[in-house]
């Protein structure tokens, strides 16, 4: 069976050079390539990896399965996404979402929106633009962001305007409360039989106000991981057409049963916290992604003992 991994920040060379504004997505993105293309090798799967954009039907034609690691922002990985899904006579499946969840989750008002209708408990979120009016603090970020780009807390109107200066004046944004805690994050291997969560993570964020992604630590206290793993839960299945690897976004408040817990954002597809989770798996999580995502039972899932912490660029330290 051949896979093919394409991941889009090496495939285009978009951030390849050092001091580049997409520098750092691109060193995640590298490192995510490797070690899932890896993983599939050592499930004794044949693995094709982009290098150009040249050639992406033609891979993905011939391949049994199509793996696409995308930004959302601009709709990049809806737009791949939607190319294999309409390649006229054969077109394999993707490893991932369909284009309509994607879509969905890749809009951060839509998704808020739809997460309110389902009971999920999400920050306020609004398309409108911050005024000196504002209940500080805020949160003022791209209504389709990745890499945590153009986000800015604002705690004060001297903060409104160094982010009006600074943002990317093209790029529709939304605005959300600022809800204080531990950041965290939870993967899903969903399929046809549901969605099975790996461990969960804290996320390590700048303290600038930037919200700047600097790697993960895992595993997180056992009462923590329930909390992560029941909303994780809840705000992927209300979401139809998730498949394979999806992450989903949290902020853990002070409260210990879990009422002021809040889902920020769902990444429909490969997140950064895959590299950490690989250095804890007794098992082979590539192989067990594609197992969900074709409806097999993927069995129990194994962890080593430890604690590690991961870094954007595909570093993995033991704590």
């Amino acid at each position: 069976m051949r896979v093919f991994v394409y991941e889009y920040m090496t495939a285009t060379g978009t951030g390849r050079e050092p001091g580049s504004p997409d520098h750092a997505m691109y060193l995640e993105g590298r490192a995510m390539r490797d070690a899932v293309a890896e993983d599939f090798t050592l499930a004794g799967l044949e693995s094709l990896v982009a290098v150009g954009s040249v050639g992406f039907r033609d891979l993905a034609k011939f391949s049994q399965w199509v793996l696409v690691v995308a930004p959302e922002t601009n709709g990049a990985l809806a737009q791949l996404v939607g190319t294999v899904e309409s390649m006229k006579g054969y077109h394999p499946p993707v490893l991932g979402p369909s284009v309509a969840a994607i879509l969905l989750t890749s809009d951060k008002l839509a998704l808020a929106e739809h997460w309110r209708t389902h009971s999920v408990p999400t920050p306020a979120t609004t398309d409108r633009e911050p005024t000196a009016c504002e209940a500080f603090p805020v949160v003022w970020k791209p209504r389709d962001g990745a890499g945590s780009t153009d986000t800015f807390l604002i705690r004060d109107r001297f903060e409104l305007a160094t982010a009006l200066a600074a943002r990317e004046p093209v790029c529709p944004m939304i605005l959300q409360e600022f809800l204080p805690g531990q950041a965290a994050s939870v993967a899903f291997l969903c399929g046809p039989r549901g969605h099975v969560p790996l461990l969960p993570c804290f996320q390590l964020l700048s303290d600038d106000g930037r919200f700047k992604y600097e790697g993960g630590e895992l595993p997180i206290p056992d009462d923590l991981a329930e909390r992560v793993v029941k909303l994780g839960r809840a705000a992927v299945e209300c979401v139809p057409g998730l498949l394979g690897y999806v992450g989903v976004d949290l902020v853990l408040g002070t409260a210990s049963d879990g009422s002021r817990d809040y889902a920020i954002e769902i990444n429909p597809r490969l997140t950064t916290s895959y590299i950490g989770l690989r250095a804890l798996a007794a098992f082979n999580i590539a192989e067990a992604m594609l197992k969900a995502a074709k409806g097999e039972d993927v069995g129990t899932l194994e962890w080593k003992p430890g604690r590690v912490r991961f870094g954007p660029d595909g570093s993995v330290r033991v704590l």
